[in-house]
């Protein structure tokens, strides 16, 4: 019987202190465009790893490459060695250890959701009766079981979204990729993915992340890695990057006028300005000094809180994570 919890088959086998995926060095152009950049990072088993950063930034072209969809350039003299494999040479070994949710939900149109899966299952040799054991496991534990004769264009887009996860866990993966699992959804849906993400990770399935939403960053990712325009900005825990690179508060000016008034008052020297990204904000390790700047904003609209890994973001490039490149 079902508990409401998924076996992945994984469990006993990640080792937290060792690396399941190497990364070193590697580049990939398309023409003059660098859309990787001399990337290199560690992803040790049983944890959730982010790439986070603006569309553009290169983290779909390093997904790609990192389950061999694509190459890195020739002579850039980077490695990869993905579960003991390099994509480049070994990509069905990849393959099969691994469950990928792509960008785009690629699912037969035509076929119900049952069809779907039953279609995908015979990749991995999986014989018919265990198939669909695992796959009424896999419905339920995504909450889609009332689903499973339901035909693809009658689901929503979450459901979509949902069943795509489903299908990348067939296999019982032992390092789970997805790529921006969530752009699109509405918040409940986001939050009962984030969900079934969190209980993959404590039975040990290491989880490959790609995002432009800070919140998903922060609510999944042991570690990250910030993205810009293909390279590497910085590396770290998500609240430990906060941390480490910005002040601790920060006033943020929503109506114009008043960020003129708040902006042309006399500061303190500890409070730092930063005009960048069509706003007004104000930045400072102590909440006093902008609470009394916010009272320059008469009536205008703000909001005072504490910093996050968008303010990181916007302070090392100078825009916002949702801008375009």
């Amino acid at each position: 019987m079902y508990n409401g919890e998924l076996s992945t088959g994984v469990e006993g086998f990640a080792d937290m202190s060792s690396p399941v995926i190497t990364v070193s060095e590697i580049s990939k152009s398309f023409g003059s465009v660098k859309a990787v950049d001399d990337l290199s990072f560690a992803v040790n088993g049983g944890t959730c790893f982010g790439f986070l950063g603006p569309n553009g930034a290169g983290k779909t072209t390093l997904m790609k490459m990192l389950y061999g969809m694509c190459v890195p350039d020739k002579g850039c003299g980077g490695t990869m060695d993905v579960l003991g494999y390099d994509p480049v040479e070994s990509v069905l070994s990849i393959k099969y250890l691994s469950g990928v949710v792509p960008q785009e939900n690629n699912l037969d149109e035509e076929l119900n959701v049952i069809q779907n899966l039953m279609i995908y299952s015979r990749f991995y040799d999986m014989t018919g009766g265990a198939a669909k054991e695992r796959i009424g496991i896999l419905l339920e534990f995504l909450q889609l079981g009332d689903k499973r004769r339901a035909r693809i264009k009658e689901l929503s887009g979450g459901m979509k979204r949902r069943l795509v996860i489903a299908r990348a866990l067939l296999n019982n993966p032992r390092l789970l990729i997805l790529d921006e699992p969530t752009t699109g959804l509405d918040p409940q849906v986001r939050h009962l993915i984030w969900d079934k993400l969190r209980r993959l990770k404590k039975q040990d399935t290491t989880i490959l992340l790609t995002t432009h939403y800070m919140e998903e960053a922060s609510q999944l990712c042991d570690r990250l890695v910030i993205m810009d325009k293909g390279k590497k900005i910085m590396e770290g825990e998500p609240f430990g990057l906060v941390e480490a690179n910005i002040e601790k508060y920060v006033l943020e000016i929503i109506d114009v006028d008043s960020g003129e008034r708040v902006h042309q008052a006399a500061l303190p020297d500890k409070v730092r300005v930063d005009l960048s990204d069509n706003a007004v904000r104000l930045y400072c390790d102590q909440a006093g000094p902008l609470r009394r700047l916010a009272d320059c904003a008469g009536n205008g609209r703000y909001l005072l809180r504490q910093t996050n890994l968008e303010d990181v973001f916007l302070k090392s490039t100078g825009r916002g994570l949702n801008e375009a490149q």
